[in-house]
């Protein structure tokens, strides 16, 4: 089985967020009068990208937030529901891949998971670099098919002027690197399996499955879902290939995950 060489993880730091967003679950979503008064419970909604390196190129796995994130999410108005308020200077994608020594002009493929703006907000720094930019067809027709400058957290500001190649399905991008169909969140999510010579397998979900808590089982949807039982099937898909492969499974903003792994610059997987 062909593998690649290595694999970093970026932590970007976190946007704040009503956990409620993410966890849907009795007595949190739906409160008795006794609790009425009872605080919101916020999260620290951790946001990372993935480099993997391969024999055949250098792979970036999404962008995470852009540092001007308050000015350019104002017109959907969710700068307030979900601040990135809680980043570093050394966390910012940028600073992340200067700290590997990394620049821009050395990803030969940047693949989006999909194009929320947490997702795909930096995409500005590789468009003179000729990567070759990776969405999923689903997800392209859509965030490009929709009225207006928005809708949700699809923001056309951050992705409209740039070229996207294509692709459907289950596909091979590089060796040990294929993406994972996994609608739900959006039409056109997809997860990142790597498969690496001593760690293994691992699976990347993005917004496929966003915490620990939301695999289950049972699985348990978040507020934000584009379609809930095309959600369902993309968690019991990605817990079937990582029940088959033994997989190591990350899930996309979970805060306690992120905070065990060995993350850049010092740490990383093989």
């Amino acid at each position: 089985m062909a593998t690649a060489n290595k694999l970093h993880v970026l932590d970007c730091g976190a946007m704040s967020c009503d956990l409620t967003w993410l966890l849907l679950k009795p007595g949190r979503s739906i409160r008795p009068r006794a609790d009425k008064d009872r605080p919101v419970e916020w999260y620290p909604c951790t946001t990372h990208a993935v480099l993997v390196e391969t024999d055949d190129g250098v792979l970036l796995w999404d962008t995470s937030c852009p540092r001007d994130w308050e000015t350019r999410w104002e017109p959907t108005g969710l700068q307030e529901f979900f601040p990135y308020d809680q980043v570093t200077e050394e966390q910012y994608l940028d600073a992340r891949l200067s700290q590997l020594g990394v620049s821009p002009d050395q990803i030969d493929y940047l693949v989006l998971s999909h194009l929320h703006f947490d997702h795909a907000g930096n995409i500005d720094m590789f468009a003179r670099t000729g990567a070759k930019l990776i969405v999923n067809d689903k997800e392209k027709d859509w965030a490009f098919g929709y009225d207006g400058a928005f809708n949700g957290a699809h923001l056309k500001v951050d992705y409209e002027k740039y070229a996207f190649e294509t692709v459907s399905g289950d596909t091979a991008i590089l060796p040990g690197v294929t993406v994972l169909e996994a609608p739900g969140h959006t039409p056109g999510t997809m997860s990142l399996r790597v498969d690496l010579p001593d760690t293994g397998t691992m699976i990347f979900t993005s917004d496929a499955i966003y915490m620990g808590d939301s695999y289950g089982p049972p699985a348990v949807p978040a507020a934000i879902v584009n379609d809930l039982s095309a959600w369902y099937r993309s968690v019991e898909k990605i817990r079937g290939i990582a029940e088959e492969t033994n997989a190591t499974v990350v899930f996309g903003h979970d805060a306690a995950q992120l905070r065990s792994m060995r993350t850049s610059p010092t740490g990383y997987y093989a």
